[in-house]
């Protein structure tokens, strides 16, 4: 068996010494199949959307219970022999350490956790609270004493999710966060023009969402990117592409 250390120092290196223009990309698999396709077409780790699980387990973002989740994550890493990083969302109420153990049993050796929650509990991403970020820090770093070096910390950071446009607000929050103990910051839906000011504001690895219709992976990179992720995005090009091949069978 791999030590969780050992992987999760391999993660956390993937992140650094990077070129301009040249991000860690992470795809997000959302099943075994999947992230078998991620690693053998070469990507050196793996990242978990909760958002790309929930759709294939026929549950809305947000609304998986933890156990299914969890049962996920634990399916995917036993599929493949890179790092998996879960996407463990706003760590389903568990305290610090559980929450770290519940990871570390699904084979996972890293982790997101956003700093709001849906209002109404839908999970839909469109309306929320912020915490604030000085608990949110204290909390991050209870996850950092708990994990040790077992566990690359990615503090998602949801001011644009949450409608606050300003990217200094952002850079205050994952400056906090950093100094918790984080890995990376990930301030999900950030615009193309204000990674730069995100880059110059914080310390350490930087992790943007990859849009359809955004930038290319060079061009992120090249703003200010230290890692890319896409949420549930691959699932939803796939499951456009499977939606093309089924019309084609109506029609053969």
């Amino acid at each position: 068996m791999v030590n969780p250390a050992d992987a999760a120092a391999t993660l956390r290196a993937l992140h650094h010494g990077r070129a301009p223009g040249d991000p860690l990309v992470l795809p997000g698999p959302w099943d075994a199949a999947s992230a078998r396709v991620f690693e053998e077409a070469g990507h050196e780790a793996l990242a978990t959307p909760s958002a790309g699980i929930a759709l294939s387990l026929g549950y809305e973002d947000g609304q998986v219970p933890p156990k299914l989740m969890f049962e996920a994550v634990g399916r995917i890493t036993r599929a493949v022999g890179v790092p998996v990083t879960m996407d463990a969302e706003g760590g389903y109420g568990l305290p610090a350490k559980e929450l770290v153990e519940r990871i570390l049993e699904t084979g996972a050796v890293g982790c997101n956790l956003e700093d709001s929650y849906a209002e109404d509990g839908d999970g839909d991403g469109t309306a929320g609270i912020l915490r604030d970020p000085r608990e949110q820090a204290d909390w991050l770093a209870e996850v950092r004493d708990a994990a040790g070096d077992r566990l690359v910390i990615n503090a998602r950071v949801d001011t644009f999710v949450r409608g606050v446009t300003d990217p200094e607000r952002a850079v205050e929050r994952a400056r906090l966060y950093v100094a918790a103990g984080a890995d990376c910051v990930y301030p999900i839906l950030a615009p193309p023009e204000a990674i730069p000011v995100l880059r110059a504001g914080i310390e350490g690895p930087l992790n943007v969402l990859a849009m359809p219709d955004g930038p290319s992976l060079r061009q992120l990179g090249e703003l200010g990117a230290n890692r890319v992720t896409f949420g549930p995005g691959l699932l939803r090009r796939t499951m456009a592409a499977l939606r093309d091949i089924t019309d084609g069978l109506r029609h053969a």
